[in-house]
């Protein structure tokens, strides 16, 4: 989608990098009224029927990037109401995180059956005689579905010889593994916060940008600017997001340059999750616990809690290398601001836990992270600096790979462990982690440590992420081979007493 949906990313980036531009240098709120006619000048529609509209979408964004609730069509509101509310430098949440707005949501089908162009009205015409409600009739022109009779049967389709019926998903809907996308009462897409994970799928496939989450951006850089002690923590995927140009070093230095303290790979954190699992995991496994499952992912674990929640147990105890990585911040500096910056928007509600919010206290996406680079004009390309980031082990580093987390958990519990025989399974996208889990309460995945991640192909395919999988996981796998550690058992960050 990175690649693909090219005018709905940058639309997207151009509204957070307004929107940080706006917190660095102190403009005027009501300026966000003029915004929209700076990202959509002129007086003639480029993406929509008319350039009103597009300009109500992009108030929409910029209400949403705020962090304030988008507007209904039926109320009158301006774009800046309710704006004193999130003038603050510090976090603030009116959920919920993910919204459809409804101004650019075009009502799609949910799921339909159409006949195209290849229909060559044959004179066999299976189609009508597969259909068992009779839905299928052949005019002049083609065969038609009749949408009133049609049981969504998928017979006409197959028996097709021109494989000239297709059948169609909204993309939202089809994309979300835990059916949370609905319709209102004018068809437009409704997401059910009770079923909801905040995996932020639906956001990255809508092809008419009509979700979107909210953000944290304004608040950080006003506790950026108002405080000197806010550190930065990203998480293991940022290798490769920001070009190929930029090293890992000039990417920690250009967050610095943004009014960070410090900078720490997450991968540390991931280090110590590493033990904390290997250890847990050989401890209850079988004795205690049926299985285990790794608790790196905020919305496989919301998941799991919600569908399968006799199963929630089984989820490790351990926190996340997010929190481990704040805590260890934290033992150093026990004022510190701690910001976590990665793929995620999950993790904007991981953070609001009663065990994590005295840890991090903001959260943002690399789309984020970016828009703020743009607003201070910071080129990470053109950053003079030559060190070497070692902060955490190779297996560490690959918990941005789906797998990369149990075979990091697997390969520390054999090393503390070597008689035991470990058994894993991964799965990398929401429909996947319910199937395993599914298999799991049945009692087929008895004795396995389980992976689940809510994106395709793991961390590196998150809804904030800025680059296509395939390129990250090629410069991931470049990084990990960079660190003087192969173990969390090496790295020598991390106390004795926890590697004991």
């Amino acid at each position: 989608m990175k690649e693909s949906y090219v005018e709905l990313v940058n639309i997207r980036r151009m509204v957070f990098a307004e929107i940080a531009r706006i917190a660095y240098n102190d403009i005027d709120l009501n300026e966000l009224e003029k915004i929209p006619y700076k990202i959509i000048p002129g007086e003639v529609a480029k993406y929509r029927e008319n350039i009103f509209r597009e300009r109500a979408i992009i108030e929409e964004r910029l209400r949403l990037t705020m962090g304030l609730d988008a507007r209904h069509l039926s109320e009158f509101t301006r774009v800046t109401d309710g704006i004193e509310e999130v003038n603050v430098d510090e976090m603030m949440f009116i959920p919920p995180l993910v919204n459809v707005i409804t101004f650019a949501c075009e009502a799609c089908p949910e799921r339909a059956f159409v006949v195209t162009d290849n229909c060559r009205k044959c004179l066999a015409h299976p189609c009508t005689y597969v259909c068992p409600v009779n839905a299928v009739s052949i005019s002049k022109d083609r065969a038609i579905i009749d949408k009133e009779k049609c049981i969504k049967c998928g017979k006409c389709k197959e028996a097709c010889p021109y494989s000239a019926i297709v059948e169609y998903h909204r993309p939202c809907a089809q994309v979300c593994g835990v059916n949370a996308i609905e319709s209102d009462e004018l068809g437009r897409a409704k997401i059910n916060e009770e079923k909801c994970v905040s995996c932020g799928r639906c956001i990255t496939q809508c092809p008419f940008g009509a979700i979107a989450d909210k953000s944290q951006i304004f608040q950080l850089i006003k506790a950026l600017k108002s405080k000197d002690n806010v550190y930065a923590i990203i998480a293991p995927s940022f290798i490769g997001q920001f070009g190929v140009l930029a090293s890992p070093m000039q990417i920690f230095e250009g967050i610095k340059k943004l009014g960070f303290k410090d900078v720490v790979e997450v991968s540390l954190g991931a280090d110590i999750t590493t033990l904390r699992e290997a250890r847990e995991f050989l401890e209850k496994v079988p004795n205690e616990n049926p299985f285990m499952g790794t608790s790196c992912c905020n919305s496989w674990t919301m998941m799991v809690e919600k569908m399968f929640p006799e199963q929630y147990k089984y989820i490790s105890d351990s926190a996340s290398p997010m929190v481990e990585t704040a805590k260890y911040i934290k033992k150093k500096d026990p004022d510190a601001i701690i910001t976590f910056i990665g793929p995620c928007i999950s993790k904007k509600l991981e953070a609001l836990r009663d065990d994590v919010k005295d840890y991090v206290h903001f959260v943002i996406t690399f789309e984020e992270l970016m828009g703020m680079f743009v607003a201070k004009d910071i080129e990470l390309s053109e950053i003079e600096i030559d060190e070497e980031i070692q902060y955490a082990s190779s297996l560490g580093r690959g918990y941005a790979v789906a797998g990369g987390v149990a075979e990091a958990v697997k390969e520390t519990a054999r090393l503390l462990e070597p008689s035991r025989e470990i058994k894993i399974e991964s799965a990398s996208n929401l429909h996947d982690c319910v199937k395993l889990m599914k298999l799991a309460k049945a009692g087929l995945k008895d004795g396995y440590l389980l992976e689940g991640m809510a994106c395709p192909n793991g961390c590196i395919g998150g809804p904030g992420t800025l680059a296509s999988y395939n390129r990250v996981k090629k410069a991931v796998a470049e990084f990990k081979k960079q660190s003087d550690y192969a173990t969390p058992l090496e790295n020598e960050k991390i106390s004795e007493d926890l590697k004991r």
